[in-house]
């Protein structure tokens, strides 16, 4: 099998998480930069990497890498990378995003349009043409440019791997399924202990913790760039990945995982959405306001995305807002609460200290994730052997 250079982008603050699952999957990392993972592996890996990994941005083969700080030096590198190895003769291929941080070239539009004409030339060269009929499959390439080393990836995802395909639905200010899946990896809750997500929304938190529960893996059931290209990957190859992902399925899995949300409609689609991932059994949605939130259960979680009052008609209504979510987490004595926001009274007004907060940027904003850790349970043992004593 052919072994590639594989980079697998994610939300700027998650690369530990998105490492972890790489390692679990039994990959070797070789680098983690800002909003990046990179590691070995071979076509399987990338059939694997693009369909079990929850918390990855997409899977990109890397290409090559070298230094550029004019654009002769940017279309030179670009015409020197192998491109022949992997874009047919009558392949579809183009620049489809640059990124500069802290490097002399800058201009989005100019990367994109340089680097094009360098493949072209390189590719000319190889197959003796002058023009490409570009008829053929999907080769979409992206580059990232940071302290003047360029880093070249052609993209075998296509749309980005958040998009699962059961939220057709959503509310207006939805938190991606590949963060909200790196927020509750980040947490030690498992399948066994109570999860609630207060503003539920869309369901997305409650959806992707159904998912981990059942082990069905996030990938199943959309497809991907990559899959036209049958002279890198075998369509066998997915075919039998896809069919371990659905023998690792477990639908008997029973859990306690619940969604409120104050507004009915959205609670509607977040019944709608869980049902199009297959969990629609696996979750309890209901209409309820935080202040209504309680649990006669102990040591469970709450994993949730408030509002952030960003719209300004909202901002006044965020100080009594996060209180009443201390309120209520405060009677939950043994609970733990994680909330992501860019609110920064967040911690004053829910009346604690954050145990841990780790940056996120979720997109172009700055948000964080505020992490109050409740008491760890006892252990089986030790509640068995207070059951039997009578405590």
């Amino acid at each position: 099998m052919r072994k590639f250079e594989l980079i697998a982008p994610c939300h700027f603050g998650m690369e530990a998480v998105l490492k972890k699952e790489i390692i679990d999957l039994g990959y070797d990392i070789t680098e983690v930069a800002d909003g990046r993972v990179t590691f070995y592996g071979d076509e399987e890996a990338l059939c694997r990497a693009n369909i079990f990994l929850r918390t990855a941005e997409r899977i990109l083969i890397k290409i090559g890498s070298f230094h550029a700080e004019s654009f002769e030096e940017l279309f030179q590198g670009t015409k020197s990378l192998p491109w022949e190895e992997y874009i047919p003769l009558n392949g579809r291929f183009w620049v489809a995003k640059a990124a500069s941080v802290k490097s002399k070239l800058f201009s989005p539009s100019d990367i994109q349009s340089i680097m094009k004409k360098a493949m072209v030339e390189r590719l000319k060269s190889v197959y003796h043409v002058e023009w490409f009929s570009e008829d053929g499959e999907s080769f979409p390439v992206r580059v990232f440019l940071l302290k003047d080393e360029v880093t070249v990836g052609l993209d075998s995802t296509g749309e980005s791997l958040h998009k699962r395909g059961y939220r057709k639905l959503t509310a207006k200010a939805p938190i991606a399924e590949n963060l909200a899946a790196a927020m509750i990896l980040l947490t030690p809750w498992n399948k066994d202990r109570v999860l609630v997500d207060p503003f539920c929304g869309s369901g997305t938190i409650p959806i992707e913790a159904a998912m981990m529960a059942a082990n069905l893996a996030p990938g199943r059931n959309r497809s991907f760039t990559a899959q036209t290209w049958e002279h890198i990957v075998e369509a066998r190859l997915w075919r039998d990945i896809r069919e371990e992902a659905d023998e690792m399925a477990d639908y008997s899995v029973e859990t306690d995982i619940q969604g409120y949300d104050i507004d009915e409609k959205m609670v509607e689609i977040a019944r709608q959405n869980a049902r199009l991932a297959g969990v629609e059994g696996l979750i309890h949605f209901q209409r309820r306001g935080v202040e209504e939130l309680h649990h006669s259960k102990k040591y469970g979680f709450i994993i949730t995305n408030p509002p952030y009052g960003e719209r300004l008609e909202d901002k006044a209504a965020m100080p009594a807002l996060y209180r009443t979510i201390g309120e209520r987490f405060r009677e939950l004595d043994s609970w733990s609460l994680y909330l992501i926001t860019s609110y920064e009274h967040a911690q004053e007004d829910i009346g604690r200290k954050a145990d841990k907060n780790r940056k996120i940027y979720n997109g172009m904003m700055k948000t964080y994730y505020y992490q109050f850790m409740g008491p760890k349970p006892p252990k089986r043992q030790e509640r068995a052997g207070s059951d039997k004593n009578g405590g």
